[in-house]
């Protein structure tokens, strides 16, 4: 049985729910979670094949996008509104976590990692917020990670725009609570996916299994766990929670 007919929440059914970087990974597995929760879901990507294969199976929209390109993105959610109408539900899932070291970092790289990691996060907030206040109501998750909270070497500039996005989703959660908007980041451990696979299998193989060893929950954990928690924290179940982290790294963090 599929994990997402254990639960229904029949407060997403209906519901506009727009997730960026949606075509793979854990992404894909938040717009299946929410297509299957009967939410209208919109994802963005800027894979255009992995994006329409997605969206023609499951019957929802994509678009096509380069986050980094600021005026793309609030044309996507303008392209949203008008077909779907108000965004109620937003997830900022969209980043890489490239491997760099300090001393590879140029103005440029810096530059680009930011936008991809942080920046675009602030402009779709930005572009959604109009719509949820109308409604009173609506739920914002950023991705965060846990990679900042351990202090792991090798992701300078990711680890400064995860950490960015603790702090810009606490100050939010003041700002947009009077509106009715929930902002709360969904932090990740160590998620196994395609891309986590072929990126380890390069660096460094060991490492897989070290991260079972390091958890306090002996197994490893897949884009369905960050998914379950996503739609808690997007329906009105979760109406009680802003402003915080929700790990989901069954334990890692612990060491």
């Amino acid at each position: 049985m599929n994990y997402t007919d254990h639960v229904q929440y029949k407060s997403i059914e209906g519901k506009v729910a727009v997730i960026s970087g949606g075509a793979s990974g854990i992404g894909e597995e938040l717009v299946r979670a929410y297509v299957s929760q009967g939410a209208k879901v919109a994802f963005l990507d800027f894979d255009k094949d992995a994006g329409q294969k997605l969206a023609d199976e499951l019957g929802c929209m994509f678009l096509f996008c380069d986050v980094t390109n600021t005026e793309l993105l609030k044309n996507c959610f303008e392209t949203v509104s008008a077909e779907l109408g108000d965004v109620e539900i937003l997830i900022n899932n969209a980043g890489s976590d490239d491997h760099h070291t300090i001393d590879d970092i140029s103005e440029e790289y810096f530059d680009n990692r930011i936008a991809i990691n942080l920046r675009h996060q602030v402009f779709a907030i930005q572009s959604v917020i109009d719509g949820m206040a109308k409604k009173g109501s609506g739920s914002i998750i950023n991705m965060g990670s846990i990679n900042w909270m351990r202090g792991r070497p090798g992701r300078v500039c990711y680890s400064m725009s995860k950490a960015a996005i603790h702090g810009f989703t606490r100050t939010l959660a003041q700002e947009l609570g009077e509106r009715g908007i929930r902002v709360n980041s969904l932090v990740p451990g160590a998620i196994r996916t395609p891309k986590q696979d072929a990126m380890w299998a390069k660096l460094d193989p060991a490492a897989v299994n070290q991260f079972v060893e390091l958890q306090a929950l002996k197994f490893r954990l897949d884009g369905s766990h960050c998914a379950r928690l996503a739609l808690f924290l997007g329906s009105d179940e979760s109406c009680g929670c802003t402003g915080q982290d929700f790990i989901v790294d069954a334990g890692l963090t612990l060491n």
